[in-house]
């Protein structure tokens, strides 16, 4: 499957509809206090960049995005696949897209929270196979048992 990752706003229809793809995938899974979920109004912010995978015919079929935190270091936020393509490698590819700009931009690492329920398991190998290690809670986050912390450094 040919897969192009693009930069793009996140202030159009089929991106509003995978970010509502993934909220309903996401809300069951944890109290939605521990939920930290950016709205596409926020990622169209001047911190964040979008990337959008999309198919050969051009329909989207997986987001991710970088918030750059005060220009010290990257935040991976919205990572979401089209349940048709998981495990074809979009998540990786979008990864590869998030690390590529935070490495241009000059940040010396990559951060991210996401859900520390056992339905996350997959999400975790992801991470984890992309070169991300388990860290200590960072930004404004609470350390909670529904949270895990990854950290990828970008800088020897």
């Amino acid at each position: 499957m040919a897969i192009a990752i693009t930069r793009e706003t996140p202030l159009q229809d089929d991106v509003r509809g995978l970010v509502a793809a993934l909220n309903d995938h996401l809300i069951p899974l944890s109290p939605r206090e521990f939920q930290f979920q950016m709205t596409v109004e926020q990622m169209a912010g001047p911190e964040t960049v979008l990337f959008v995978a999309r198919d050969e015919s051009g329909k989207a079929v997986g987001i991710g995005a970088l918030k750059v935190h005060d220009g010290t270091f990257g935040e991976v936020k919205r990572m979401y696949t089209d349940p048709a393509v998981r495990g074809s490698g979009v998540g990786r590819k979008l990864l590869d897209a998030i690390e590529a700009e935070a490495r241009e931009r000059g940040l010396a690492e990559l951060k991210l929270e996401t859900g520390g329920t056992p339905p996350f398991a997959d999400t975790w190998t992801v991470y984890e196979r992309c070169g991300f290690s388990r860290c200590g809670v960072f930004a404004d986050y609470p350390d909670t048992q529904y949270n895990v912390f990854y950290e990828k450094k970008l800088t020897a």
